[in-house]
């Protein structure tokens, strides 16, 4: 079993519908759900684009998938949640807008906010007790040999790659799509998020999602709501 602490929107807010309906499923429930043919892409382009973005549902990574270390239990995780959360500001993102990573799609804030970059900081250092160390095979499966010094620092020290230096907040929409696909599929994208993306998206939650067994679709666990005590001082 491997838990993950994501930002999502809450289940009725319109991005997380819209997003849910894109992908084929919602994190909230267990349920798939068919997709639809969006612009020029049919239901089956958009299934295979989504595929790899569906079991993991939509969200922005802010500690990534771990197991729990030994000392630890979820009870302790969601109960170090809560009170993170309550001393933590609600961060707002004034613009998301399509991007494209490394080949896949993204919903990436319009500027730089070193707010959320703090906000992502904070996240992966306090709750580093609970990650269990990364086994050899885990490592092996991030590809060691392709990241960058620091990439391979941060994975080793954090768990993951991309944190501090490297992180991006981006709440992924697509696997990589080569260069012919990519237009067609930012099309779609383009079309069916231009609306939402208007309004500011506040960054209002911590959310523990988790993977029951190797494989499985990850899953909402428990929501955690920011800023309903005091904010907490950092460094």
């Amino acid at each position: 079993m491997r838990y993950a602490i994501y930002f999502t929107p809450r289940q009725d807010e319109p991005l997380a519908r819209i997003a849910a309906n894109w992908l084929g499923r919602d994190p909230f429930g267990a349920a798939t759900r068919p997709v639809e043919a969006v612009g020029e892409l049919s239901a089956a382009e958009v299934a295979f684009h989504t595929a790899s973005a569906r079991r993991y549902g939509f969200h922005a990574t802010l500690k990534a998938p771990f197991r729990l270390a030994p000392n630890e239990t979820e009870a302790s995780l969601r109960a170090a949640l809560d009170d993170f959360a309550e001393a933590t500001p609600v961060v707002t993102i004034p613009r998301l807008v399509v991007s494209q990573i490394d080949g896949f799609f993204a919903l990436v804030p319009e500027g730089p906010l070193p707010a959320l970059n703090r906000f992502a900081d904070d996240v992966v250092r306090d709750f580093d007790r609970f990650r269990a160390p990364l086994s050899e095979a885990e490592i092996e499966r991030r590809s060691p040999d392709s990241l960058k010094p620091a990439e391979f620092r941060n994975l080793c020290q954090w768990g993951y790659p991309y944190v501090f230096e490297t992180f991006r907040f981006h709440m992924t929409l697509s696997g990589r799509a080569s260069p012919q696909e990519s237009p067609r599929l930012r099309l779609a994208i383009d079309s069916l998020f231009a609306q939402v993306l208007q309004k500011p998206v506040p960054v209002d939650a911590l959310t523990l999602f988790v993977e029951t067994e190797p494989g499985a679709p990850f899953m909402v666990l428990s929501h955690h709501a920011l800023g309903r005590r005091p904010a907490r001082k950092t460094a």
